[in-house]
Protein backbone atom coordinates (compact mmCIF):
# COMPACT_ATOMS: atom_id res chain seq x y z
CA UNK A 1 0.00 0.00 0.00
CA UNK A 2 3.26 2.44 0.98
CA UNK A 3 4.40 1.35 -2.39
CA UNK A 4 1.77 2.43 -4.34
CA UNK A 5 1.01 5.84 -2.40
CA UNK A 6 4.63 6.28 -3.00
CA UNK A 7 4.20 5.74 -6.84
CA UNK A 8 1.31 7.90 -7.62
CA UNK A 9 2.66 10.81 -5.46
CA UNK A 10 5.49 10.07 -8.07
CA UNK A 11 3.63 10.55 -10.88
CA UNK A 12 1.78 13.45 -9.44
CA UNK A 13 5.39 15.10 -9.13
CA UNK A 14 6.51 14.33 -12.54
CA UNK A 15 2.90 15.61 -14.37
CA UNK A 16 3.14 18.76 -12.13
CA UNK A 17 7.05 19.23 -13.14
CA UNK A 18 5.93 18.31 -16.98
CA UNK A 19 2.75 21.31 -17.11
CA UNK A 20 5.53 23.58 -15.84
CA UNK A 21 7.67 23.02 -17.99
CA UNK A 22 4.69 23.29 -20.66
CA UNK A 23 3.71 26.66 -19.02
CA UNK A 24 7.48 27.65 -18.80
CA UNK A 25 7.69 26.95 -22.79
CA UNK A 26 4.46 29.03 -23.56
CA UNK A 27 6.03 32.13 -22.06
CA UNK A 28 9.05 32.44 -23.95
CA UNK A 29 7.26 32.51 -27.53
CA UNK A 30 7.33 36.18 -28.75
CA UNK A 31 5.06 36.80 -32.21
CA UNK A 32 7.03 39.76 -33.88
CA UNK A 33 5.05 41.81 -36.47
CA UNK A 34 6.52 41.52 -40.01
CA UNK A 35 7.79 44.51 -42.05
CA UNK A 36 4.47 46.51 -43.00
CA UNK A 37 3.57 48.47 -45.98
CA UNK A 38 6.18 51.68 -46.31
CA UNK A 39 4.44 54.64 -47.76
CA UNK A 40 5.87 57.94 -49.16
CA UNK A 41 4.79 61.34 -50.13
CA UNK A 42 6.20 61.99 -53.10
CA UNK A 43 9.39 60.16 -54.73
CA UNK A 44 10.54 62.69 -57.40
CA UNK A 45 12.39 64.98 -55.18
CA UNK A 46 13.43 68.42 -55.65
CA UNK A 47 16.96 68.49 -53.58
CA UNK A 48 18.07 72.99 -53.48
CA UNK A 49 20.29 74.10 -50.82
CA UNK A 50 18.84 77.15 -49.76
CA UNK A 51 15.69 75.19 -49.13
CA UNK A 52 18.19 72.54 -46.87
CA UNK A 53 16.63 72.31 -43.80
CA UNK A 54 13.04 71.33 -44.57
CA UNK A 55 11.72 68.07 -45.25
CA UNK A 56 12.78 66.46 -48.54
CA UNK A 57 9.05 64.13 -48.32
CA UNK A 58 7.85 61.95 -45.69
CA UNK A 59 7.85 58.42 -45.02
CA UNK A 60 5.18 56.20 -43.43
CA UNK A 61 4.96 52.59 -41.88
CA UNK A 62 3.71 50.49 -39.38
CA UNK A 63 6.66 50.01 -36.25
CA UNK A 64 7.52 46.55 -35.71
CA UNK A 65 5.81 45.06 -31.81
CA UNK A 66 5.76 42.37 -30.32
CA UNK A 67 3.58 40.18 -28.00
CA UNK A 68 3.42 37.00 -26.06
CA UNK A 69 6.93 36.80 -24.26
CA UNK A 70 7.98 40.62 -25.10
CA UNK A 71 11.38 41.43 -26.92
CA UNK A 72 13.03 44.58 -28.13
CA UNK A 73 11.82 45.41 -31.60
CA UNK A 74 13.57 47.95 -33.67
CA UNK A 75 12.27 49.64 -37.13
CA UNK A 76 14.89 51.25 -39.41
CA UNK A 77 14.56 52.67 -42.46
CA UNK A 78 17.30 51.80 -44.96
CA UNK A 79 18.95 53.78 -47.63
CA UNK A 80 20.97 52.87 -50.95
CA UNK A 81 21.33 53.42 -54.38
CA UNK A 82 19.38 51.39 -57.12
CA UNK A 83 21.06 48.67 -58.64
CA UNK A 84 23.34 48.30 -55.56
CA UNK A 85 20.94 45.54 -53.92
CA UNK A 86 21.16 47.51 -50.35
CA UNK A 87 24.66 46.36 -50.26
CA UNK A 88 26.10 49.60 -49.18
CA UNK A 89 23.40 51.76 -47.20
CA UNK A 90 22.84 54.45 -44.80
CA UNK A 91 19.92 53.73 -41.93
CA UNK A 92 18.04 55.31 -39.02
CA UNK A 93 16.28 53.98 -36.35
CA UNK A 94 13.13 55.59 -36.33
CA UNK A 95 10.59 55.11 -33.39
CA UNK A 96 7.49 56.98 -34.38
CA UNK A 97 5.42 56.24 -37.21
CA UNK A 98 6.81 58.58 -39.53
CA UNK A 99 10.41 59.68 -40.90
CA UNK A 100 10.99 63.39 -42.57
CA UNK A 101 14.60 63.58 -43.58
CA UNK A 102 15.26 67.23 -44.49
CA UNK A 103 16.71 68.36 -47.99
CA UNK A 104 20.10 68.27 -46.74
CA UNK A 105 19.46 64.52 -45.12
CA UNK A 106 18.49 63.35 -48.31
CA UNK A 107 21.90 65.26 -50.65
CA UNK A 108 24.22 64.08 -47.92
CA UNK A 109 22.86 60.07 -47.98
CA UNK A 110 23.19 60.02 -51.96
CA UNK A 111 26.84 61.63 -52.17
CA UNK A 112 28.08 59.54 -48.66
CA UNK A 113 26.46 56.23 -50.78
CA UNK A 114 28.57 57.40 -54.57
CA UNK A 115 26.02 59.82 -55.93
CA UNK A 116 27.75 62.25 -58.13
CA UNK A 117 26.99 66.10 -58.22
CA UNK A 118 24.27 67.31 -60.73
CA UNK A 119 23.60 63.98 -61.86
CA UNK A 120 20.05 62.31 -61.47
CA UNK A 121 20.47 59.73 -58.97
CA UNK A 122 18.02 57.25 -57.64
CA UNK A 123 17.90 55.72 -53.98
CA UNK A 124 15.74 53.11 -52.81
CA UNK A 125 14.21 53.48 -49.32
CA UNK A 126 12.93 49.93 -47.37
CA UNK A 127 12.03 49.39 -43.89
CA UNK A 128 13.59 46.62 -42.09
CA UNK A 129 12.05 45.19 -38.65
CA UNK A 130 13.11 42.75 -36.34
CA UNK A 131 14.60 41.95 -32.96
CA UNK A 132 18.01 39.78 -34.27
CA UNK A 133 20.40 39.37 -37.34
CA UNK A 134 18.51 36.30 -37.99
CA UNK A 135 14.81 37.23 -37.66
CA UNK A 136 14.44 40.38 -39.58
CA UNK A 137 11.93 41.70 -42.61
CA UNK A 138 11.85 44.16 -44.58
CA UNK A 139 8.99 46.14 -46.39
CA UNK A 140 8.46 46.91 -49.89
CA UNK A 141 10.96 49.29 -51.48
CA UNK A 142 10.73 52.66 -53.24
CA UNK A 143 12.66 54.30 -55.56
CA UNK A 144 12.91 58.00 -54.95
CA UNK A 145 14.34 60.68 -57.70
CA UNK A 146 16.67 63.38 -57.04
CA UNK A 147 19.48 65.30 -58.49
CA UNK A 148 22.06 66.29 -55.59
CA UNK A 149 24.01 69.37 -55.28
CA UNK A 150 27.42 70.11 -54.54
CA UNK A 151 27.32 70.11 -50.52
CA UNK A 152 31.05 70.68 -49.42
CA UNK A 153 32.90 71.77 -46.71
CA UNK A 154 36.82 72.16 -46.13
CA UNK A 155 39.10 71.66 -42.90
CA UNK A 156 42.67 73.42 -43.12
CA UNK A 157 46.43 72.13 -43.03
CA UNK A 158 48.60 75.26 -41.82
CA UNK A 159 52.10 73.56 -41.17
CA UNK A 160 56.18 73.59 -41.98
CA UNK A 161 55.36 73.71 -45.93
CA UNK A 162 53.63 76.81 -46.15
CA UNK A 163 54.80 78.84 -43.30
CA UNK A 164 52.25 78.00 -40.73
CA UNK A 165 49.62 80.56 -41.29
CA UNK A 166 46.35 78.94 -41.01
CA UNK A 167 44.98 81.72 -43.51
CA UNK A 168 46.75 80.33 -46.56
CA UNK A 169 47.08 76.86 -45.81
CA UNK A 170 45.91 73.98 -47.63
CA UNK A 171 42.53 72.83 -47.95
CA UNK A 172 40.63 69.08 -47.60
CA UNK A 173 37.88 68.52 -48.57
CA UNK A 174 34.29 66.98 -47.66
CA UNK A 175 32.09 66.60 -50.98
CA UNK A 176 29.05 65.30 -48.99
CA UNK A 177 29.57 67.27 -46.12
CA UNK A 178 29.86 63.88 -43.92
CA UNK A 179 32.90 64.76 -41.83
CA UNK A 180 35.55 62.61 -44.09
CA UNK A 181 38.05 65.42 -46.07
CA UNK A 182 41.01 64.10 -47.84
CA UNK A 183 43.59 66.43 -49.70
CA UNK A 184 47.16 66.86 -51.57
CA UNK A 185 49.95 68.37 -49.49
CA UNK A 186 53.47 68.83 -51.26
CA UNK A 187 55.19 68.62 -48.24
CA UNK A 188 59.45 69.15 -48.14
CA UNK A 189 62.47 67.72 -46.66
CA UNK A 190 62.19 69.65 -43.36
CA UNK A 191 58.69 70.77 -43.55
CA UNK A 192 56.55 67.43 -42.90
CA UNK A 193 55.00 68.56 -39.13
CA UNK A 194 51.31 70.55 -39.89
CA UNK A 195 48.19 70.97 -37.89
CA UNK A 196 43.95 70.53 -38.82
CA UNK A 197 41.94 73.77 -38.14
CA UNK A 198 38.23 73.33 -38.86
CA UNK A 199 39.12 77.18 -39.78
CA UNK A 200 41.81 79.41 -41.24
CA UNK A 201 42.67 80.59 -37.37
CA UNK A 202 44.11 78.93 -34.86
CA UNK A 203 41.36 78.56 -32.17
CA UNK A 204 40.96 74.69 -32.59
CA UNK A 205 43.94 72.85 -33.53
CA UNK A 206 44.04 69.05 -34.21
CA UNK A 207 47.65 67.65 -32.90
CA UNK A 208 48.55 64.57 -32.82
CA UNK A 209 47.53 61.27 -30.56
CA UNK A 210 49.36 58.84 -31.68
CA UNK A 211 48.29 55.76 -33.44
CA UNK A 212 47.14 57.51 -35.93
CA UNK A 213 44.38 59.05 -34.08
CA UNK A 214 43.84 63.21 -33.59
CA UNK A 215 42.58 65.34 -31.42
CA UNK A 216 42.26 69.09 -30.43
CA UNK A 217 43.70 68.56 -26.84
CA UNK A 218 46.92 66.76 -28.07
CA UNK A 219 49.99 69.02 -28.23
CA UNK A 220 52.46 67.45 -30.79
CA UNK A 221 52.12 68.19 -34.64
CA UNK A 222 51.12 65.78 -36.50
CA UNK A 223 53.58 65.14 -39.48
CA UNK A 224 54.10 63.67 -42.76
CA UNK A 225 55.94 60.19 -43.25
CA UNK A 226 57.27 61.45 -46.84
CA UNK A 227 58.62 64.46 -48.38
CA UNK A 228 56.40 64.39 -51.31
CA UNK A 229 52.90 65.17 -52.35
CA UNK A 230 50.55 63.25 -49.97
CA UNK A 231 47.08 62.17 -50.22
CA UNK A 232 45.97 63.36 -46.67
CA UNK A 233 42.50 62.10 -44.72
CA UNK A 234 41.21 62.93 -42.01
CA UNK A 235 37.87 61.51 -40.31
CA UNK A 236 36.34 64.08 -37.52
CA UNK A 237 34.15 61.20 -36.92
CA UNK A 238 36.37 58.58 -35.56
CA UNK A 239 39.54 61.22 -35.22
CA UNK A 240 41.27 59.50 -37.29
CA UNK A 241 44.51 60.46 -40.04
CA UNK A 242 45.88 58.91 -42.74
CA UNK A 243 48.02 59.35 -45.84
CA UNK A 244 48.34 57.90 -49.18
CA UNK A 245 49.60 57.96 -52.86
CA UNK A 246 47.62 60.56 -54.51
CA UNK A 247 45.81 58.63 -57.31
CA UNK A 248 45.46 62.07 -58.85
CA UNK A 249 46.80 64.05 -61.96
CA UNK A 250 50.45 64.34 -62.79
CA UNK A 251 53.45 65.79 -65.52
CA UNK A 252 55.95 63.47 -66.57
CA UNK A 253 58.60 63.89 -69.16
CA UNK A 254 62.38 64.56 -69.38
CA UNK A 255 61.31 68.33 -69.22
CA UNK A 256 60.05 67.81 -65.99
CA UNK A 257 61.96 67.58 -62.12
CA UNK A 258 61.71 63.42 -62.84
CA UNK A 259 62.00 62.59 -65.73
CA UNK A 260 59.98 59.65 -67.41
CA UNK A 261 61.03 57.45 -64.61
CA UNK A 262 59.02 59.28 -61.84
CA UNK A 263 55.74 61.16 -61.68
CA UNK A 264 55.69 65.09 -60.37
CA UNK A 265 52.39 65.05 -59.03
CA UNK A 266 49.55 68.12 -58.87
CA UNK A 267 47.66 68.99 -56.81
CA UNK A 268 43.85 70.00 -57.30
CA UNK A 269 41.88 72.78 -56.62
CA UNK A 270 39.45 71.99 -53.42
CA UNK A 271 36.55 74.24 -55.00
CA UNK A 272 34.19 71.20 -54.61
CA UNK A 273 34.45 69.70 -58.32
CA UNK A 274 37.99 68.58 -58.68
CA UNK A 275 38.85 69.25 -62.56
CA UNK A 276 41.20 71.79 -61.61
CA UNK A 277 45.47 70.79 -61.15
CA UNK A 278 47.85 73.17 -60.87
CA UNK A 279 51.54 72.58 -60.14
CA UNK A 280 54.06 75.24 -60.11
CA UNK A 281 57.43 73.78 -60.91
CA UNK A 282 60.93 73.98 -63.11
CA UNK A 283 61.04 72.36 -66.59
CA UNK A 284 64.05 72.04 -68.70
CA UNK A 285 63.65 71.62 -72.97
CA UNK A 286 62.09 68.55 -73.92
CA UNK A 287 59.01 66.91 -73.64
CA UNK A 288 56.02 66.04 -71.37
CA UNK A 289 52.68 64.63 -70.80
CA UNK A 290 49.84 64.43 -67.95
CA UNK A 291 49.04 61.27 -66.56
CA UNK A 292 46.53 59.57 -63.69
CA UNK A 293 47.18 57.51 -60.82
CA UNK A 294 51.23 57.14 -62.20
CA UNK A 295 49.86 55.13 -64.83
CA UNK A 296 49.94 55.06 -68.01
CA UNK A 297 46.73 53.64 -68.92
CA UNK A 298 44.75 57.28 -68.85
CA UNK A 299 46.94 59.75 -70.03
CA UNK A 300 46.78 63.00 -71.87
CA UNK A 301 48.85 64.58 -74.30
CA UNK A 302 48.94 67.08 -78.28
CA UNK A 303 47.82 70.46 -78.09
CA UNK A 304 47.26 72.44 -74.80
CA UNK A 305 43.77 73.80 -76.02
CA UNK A 306 42.23 70.52 -77.05
CA UNK A 307 44.34 67.65 -75.21
CA UNK A 308 43.58 64.08 -76.21
CA UNK A 309 43.83 60.87 -74.94
CA UNK A 310 46.95 58.91 -75.60
CA UNK A 311 48.00 62.30 -77.17
CA UNK A 312 51.09 63.32 -78.60
CA UNK A 313 54.34 64.48 -76.25
CA UNK A 314 54.07 68.28 -75.35
CA UNK A 315 56.58 70.26 -76.13
CA UNK A 316 58.84 72.53 -73.92
CA UNK A 317 60.88 74.46 -76.16
CA UNK A 318 62.37 77.20 -73.23
CA UNK A 319 63.02 75.80 -69.92
CA UNK A 320 62.29 77.83 -66.83
CA UNK A 321 59.70 78.23 -63.82
CA UNK A 322 56.31 77.11 -65.12
CA UNK A 323 52.88 77.15 -63.20
CA UNK A 324 51.21 74.48 -65.35
CA UNK A 325 47.05 73.97 -64.75
CA UNK A 326 45.26 71.09 -65.91
CA UNK A 327 41.00 71.52 -66.51
CA UNK A 328 40.62 67.61 -66.77
CA UNK A 329 36.92 68.08 -67.64
CA UNK A 330 37.74 70.36 -70.39
CA UNK A 331 40.67 68.53 -71.69
CA UNK A 332 42.79 71.81 -71.81
CA UNK A 333 45.70 72.96 -69.99
CA UNK A 334 48.02 75.99 -69.73
CA UNK A 335 51.59 76.65 -69.34
CA UNK A 336 53.12 80.47 -68.20
CA UNK A 337 56.05 81.32 -67.32
CA UNK A 338 56.49 82.71 -64.10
Amino acid sequence: MKSIFLKSLAICFIALSLWSCKKDETQTVSNITPAGTLTASTTALSLVQANGALPALTLSYPLATSSGYVVPVTSTIQFGLKGTNFSLVREFVVTSKTYAPTITDINNIILALGGVVDKPAQLEVRLKSGAAVNDLTYSNVITLSATPYLASAWIYAPGAYQGWDPATADSLISLSSNGVYTGMIAFTAGNLEFKITPAKKWDVAYGDAGSGKISSSAGDNLKSPDAIVKQVTVDLNQNTITYGTPKEWSIIGDATPGGWGSDTDMKVTNDGKSNFYTIKTTLTTGAMKFRFAHDWGTNLGGSLSALANNGDNISVAVAGNYTITLDVAAKKATMVKN
